[in-house]
């Protein structure tokens, strides 16, 4: 099995929450996140004042899917969140040694 983390642009999480569904990804956890890479910051106004915003607000995905998937769902994200300017994200893989269902205990596969 596969975990695969993705940082994506926030108003990209829905075209991606369907492309992975798409392509048979039932589950997915999604956390709000600020962050930043070649990026860098960017400046804005407020009430007249310049100010420097350090962190930029991005959306990660975390879903776990039998090896077999990973590729579809990667493509899946990738064809998605990619706008081909500078910050469109990050997509990171893991393999995963185990997983356990608390409420059942069904394993691996079943627990996914």
């Amino acid at each position: 099995m596969k975990k695969i983390e993705a940082i994506v642009k926030p108003f990209k999480l829905d075209d991606v929450r369907e492309a992975l569904a798409d392509v048979g990804v039932s589950g997915m956890t999604v956390t709000e996140v600020k962050g930043f890479g070649r990026q860098k910051g960017h400046t804005e106004m407020y009430r007249g004042a310049e100010y420097n915003v350090d962190f930029l607000p991005k959306v990660k995905l975390e879903i776990v899917v039998p090896s077999d998937q990973a590729e579809r769902a990667i493509e899946a994200i990738m064809s998605t969140a990619q706008t081909g300017k500078i910050g469109d994200g990050k997509i990171f893989v893991y393999d995963v040694e185990r997983v356990i269902r608390i409420r059942t205990g069904e394993e691996n596969e079943d627990a996914v």
